[in-house]
C-alpha cells in the first residue's frame, strides 16, 4: 500500500504531538527553581519513555481493543505488544500513544521541587494503564461514555474531539490529588517565582506549534482541518488577552509567564471543541478560558493546595470550560442538533457535564489509590533539607547550570 496524503498527515501530526512532551518539560523546567530544572525536565522525558513502552505492550489495547469487563476497557490480551495490530493501523496507534505521553507528563507540574523521582517512575505506567487508557476507551474507543456505551445511552455522547476530558481534565484532577497528597513546599507561602522565563516562553511556543498536530491530526476533510487550524490559531490569542485583562484588573502588569500560561489555557480550552465551533465562538472561548484560568491560579494561595506550576488552574479549569462551552455553542451537524445557542436544547450540555463528572470522579479516586499504594513502599517527598538545597543534586547528581567560579 502506498503512502497516501491522509496517512502522511497523521505521520506528521504524530511527530508534532511527540515533540510536545519535551516542550512541556522545557515549559515546566523554566517555571521551577534553578536547582530543580533537571528533575522537572526528566519527569517529562521519563513520561515519554515509559509510556512508549506501556503503549506498545498493552496500553493501546486497553484504550482501543475489543470491549471487555462491561465496556470498561479494551482487551489487552488480544493484542499484547501489538502482535495483532494491522500495519495500516500502526500510525493511528502511535498517534494515540503521544496523547497518553503528554497526559501523564502534565501531572508532574503539580509536584515540582519536592517529589522523589522513583515514585514518579512507578506512577507513570500505573496511571497510564489504570486511568488514562480506560478513560480514552470510554470516550474514543466505544466504551462507557460513547454513543453505544452504557452511560452514553443514558446521558448522550459528549463531544471531545482531541481530549478536553480525556487529556486535560483527566490530568488536571490527577494533578490536584497528587498536590494534596504531597502537601506544600517549604517556601509555598513565599510564592516562589520561575527561574528562567525565556525557557517558559520557548516551551509555550513549541507547545502551540505542536498543538496543530494535536488538534488537527484526526481531521478527516479539508474543511474540518481548516476549521480546526483557525480555531487553534484564534483561541490561544484571545486567551492571552483574557489573562492580561485579569492581571490588569488585579492592578498587576502583563507578565511573560502570564502570557505563556494564557496561551496554554487557550490551547487546552479549544482542544475538545476545535472541530465543532465557529471561529467567532473560538475567540469567545479563548477569552473566557484565559480569564478563567488567570482567576483560578490564585485559588491555590487562598485554599492552600500547592499546585506548583498551576496545572489545576490551567489544565483542569480550561479543560472544564472548553468541554462545557460545547453545550452552548457546538455547531449543529447531521448527527447532532448542536448546542443551546443553535437551538439544540440542553441535551449536549448534559452530555458534556456528565462526561466531565464521570472522568473527574474516576481519575480522582484512582489517582489517590495509585499514589497511596506507591507511597507505602516508595515515599513521595524528599526531605526538607534536600528540598531547600535543591532536588537536582540529590535525585540526579546533576545541575541545570554550571556556573563558572570567579
Amino acid at each position: 500500500m502506498e503512502l497516501d496524503v491522509a496517512s502522511l498527515w497523521i505521520l506528521i501530526a504524530a511527530a508534532l504531538v511527540l515533540m510536545m512532551t519535551p516542550a512541556l518539560g522545557i515549559f515546566y523546567g523554566g517555571m521551577t527553581r534553578s536547582t530543580g530544572v533537571v528533575n522537572m525536565m526528566l519527569m517529562s522525558f521519563s513520561a515519554a519513555a515509559i509510556t512508549a513502552v506501556v503503549w506498545v505492550l498493552w496500553g493501546y489495547s486497553f484504550s482501543a481493543g475489543e470491549p471487555t469487563i462491561a465496556g470498561i476497557v479494551g482487551n489487552p490480551i488480544s493484542d499484547f505488544a501489538m502482535h495483532n495490530t494491522e500495519q495500516a493501523d500502526l500510525l493511528s496507534a502511535g498517534f494515540s500513544g503521544t496523547f497518553a505521553m503528554i497526559s501523564v507528563a502534565i501531572i508532574s507540574g503539580a509536584i515540582a521541587d519536592r517529589a522523589r523521582f522513583a515514585p514518579w517512575l512507578f506512577f507513570i505506567p500505573l496511571w497510564v494503564t489504570l486511568v488514562y487508557a480506560p478513560v480514552a476507551f470510554w470516550v474514543w474507543g466505544g466504551g462507557l461514555l460513547s454513543a453505544d456505551g452504557f452511560l452514553g445511552k443514558i446521558f448522550g455522547e459528549a463531544i471531545d474531539f482531541a481530549g478536553g476530558a480525556v487529556v486535560h481534565t483527566n490530568a488536571g484532577i490527577a494533578a490536584l490529588v497528587l498536590a494534596l497528597k504531597l502537601g506544600q513546599r517549604h517556601n509555598f507561602h513565599d510564592r516562589p517565582q520561575p527561574h528562567n522565563t525565556p525557557l517558559v516562553m520557548l516551551g509555550a511556543g513549541l507547545l502551540w506549534f505542536g498543538w496543530f498536530g494535536f488538534n488537527a491530526g484526526a481531521a478527516t476533510t479539508i474543511e474540518q482541518a481548516g476549521l480546526i487550524w483557525i480555531n487553534t490559531f484564534a483561541a490561544p490569542g484571545a486567551a492571552i488577552l483574557g489573562w492580561i485583562l485579569i492581571e490588569k484588573l488585579r492592578g498587576e502588569r502583563a507578565s511573560s509567564v502570564g502570557v505563556a500560561s494564557g496561551l496554554v489555557a487557550g490551547l487546552v480550552a479549544i482542544t475538545p471543541s476545535c472541530a465543532d465551533l465557529a471561529p467567532w465562538a473560538a475567540l469567545l472561548l479563548g477569552l473566557l478560558a484565559g480569564a478563567g484560568s488567570a482567576w483560578a491560579v490564585n485559588l491555590k494561595w487562598k485554599l492552600g493546595y500547592d499546585d506548583s506550576l498551576d496545572v489545576v488552574g490551567v489544565h483542569l479549569v480550561a479543560g472544564i470550560i472548553g468541554t462545557l462551552f460545547l453545550g452552548f455553542f457546538a455547531l449543529p451537524t447531521e448527527e447532532s442538533a448542536g448546542g443551546l445557542f443553535y437551538g439544540g436544547g440542553l441535551s449536549q450540555l448534559v452530555a458534556q457535564f456528565m462526561t466531565l463528572l464521570v472522568v473527574m470522579v474516576f481519575s480522582a479516586v484512582m489517582t489517590w489509590v495509585i499514589a497511596t499504594v506507591i507511597g507505602k513502599f516508595s515515599p513521595w517527598r524528599v526531605s526538607t533539607d534536600i528540598e531547600i538545597a535543591g532536588i537536582d543534586a540529590a535525585e540526579h547528581n546533576d545541575a541545570g547550570y554550571q556556573l563558572a567560579s570567579k
